[in-house]
């Protein structure tokens, strides 16, 4: 009976039929969408929200998008000598405070940097430039502004990540990490392969091989350990984004992105760190998850138990959310193409993805 309802909820908004503002709270609660100008139409794959105020994306030619009054407006701009580059990944601490992830078009490993300005996106300073001909860095998180880690697909065996301590030089940490499977390798479709949280927690998903891993830390990458996850996992399929909401309770998302094989779209969730991984309930979307985020965080989310919602974003395979980290699902109707979502607060998160689209979405 609620999944007949359900079905009956989305067909409803989907026609007009609900509002969904005018949804209980204590009910379902869908969220409000509103569409917002970005300032740029390239296509935009990666979101961070300093604050429910100043947000940053990034994005295809050298793009990055900032506002700082909640997306009422948005300023774009190219970063000088990187205008063949996509930025997968950017992660902010303030209005002018901003780390940019690039990956390359031409096969250049150089073509794989990180950025960063400290002046609002005027200028910008690479502060690492790949030597390696084999490394692919997918995404980085950051504990604080000066201490984070970046993530590369496996090289002969080996993960060639880096860390910074001060937020300026980045070192190579691959003796820290284990050992990586046949082809193991992570996706770089929206800078969230790679998930902080508090002082020293990191959570990597991978793929490629022929198991979709975790890999975890607990001592801000000084030691790692792998995980087995039961999403499927081949060269185009695997575990694609994780997020954590306290130290020992998150989900990973993933699927595959062969046509022909579109209904493996999964998310599982952990109770333990990582450790060990259970399938929830499938989501209605298809395709491969590309990003996924918490709309609230253990102990300050409202009354609502939105510290256990989750929103997912599937690229062409649709957009959903669910209340209980994936017992049930609501599709969010008409949202198509969006890369990755991010929340500041329940009533802050963004959707971001082609042809410069913005979604602000508000539980």
């Amino acid at each position: 009976m609620f999944k007949q309802f359900a079905t009956f909820l989305t067909a409803a908004l989907a026609c007009g039929i609900l509002n969904a503002q005018e949804l209980s709270p204590t009910h379902l609660h869908q969220p409000i969408l509103t569409p917002q100008n970005s300032g740029t139409p390239n296509g935009l794959i990666a979101v961070w929200p300093v604050n429910p105020r100043v947000v940053w994306a990034s994005g295809r030619a050298g793009t990055f998008t900032v506002t700082t009054d909640g997306g009422q407006t948005w300023r774009a701009g190219v970063v000088p000598g990187a205008e063949a580059l996509q930025f997968r990944d950017v992660q902010a601490f303030s209005a002018d405070v901003a780390y940019l992830l690039s990956i390359g078009i031409t096969g250049d490993p150089g073509e794989f940097r990180i950025y960063k300005t400290e002046d609002g996106g005027a200028t910008w300073t690479i502060q690492f430039e790949n030597q390696n001909p084999g490394a692919f860095y997918d995404g980085f998180a950051f504990w604080t502004p000066h201490r984070g880690i970046a993530h590369s697909d496996s090289v002969n065996g080996v993960f060639p990540d880096l860390r910074t301590t001060d937020g300026t030089t980045w070192g190579d940490i691959s003796n820290n990490m284990p050992p990586a499977l046949p082809g193991e390798a992570s996706f770089a479709s929206s800078g969230t392969c790679v998930s902080t949280q508090g002082g020293r927690n990191a959570w990597i998903c991978t793929g490629g091989s022929d198991i979709a891993r975790v890999l975890a830390t607990r001592d801000g990458g000084d030691t790692w350990n792998a995980y087995d996850t039961p999403l499927i996992s081949s060269p185009s399929a695997g575990a694609f984004t994780v997020d954590f909401r306290d130290p020992f309770r998150g989900i990973v998302g993933g699927g595959d992105l062969d046509p022909a094989d579109p209904n493996n779209a999964r998310t599982a969730v952990s109770s333990d760190g990582g450790q060990t991984w259970a399938l929830t309930n499938p989501p209605p979307v298809t395709g491969a998850i590309f990003g996924l985020s918490y709309v609230g965080r253990a102990g300050n989310a409202p009354g609502d138990n939105l510290g256990r919602a989750v929103v997912i974003t599937a690229n062409d395979g649709g957009a959903a959310w669910t209340p209980d980290e994936g017992t049930t699902w609501f599709a969010l109707p008409g949202v198509s193409g969006f890369w990755a979502v991010a929340f500041a607060t329940p009533k802050a998160g963004w959707l971001v993805g082609t042809d410069g689209r913005i979604l602000k979405i508000s539980f």
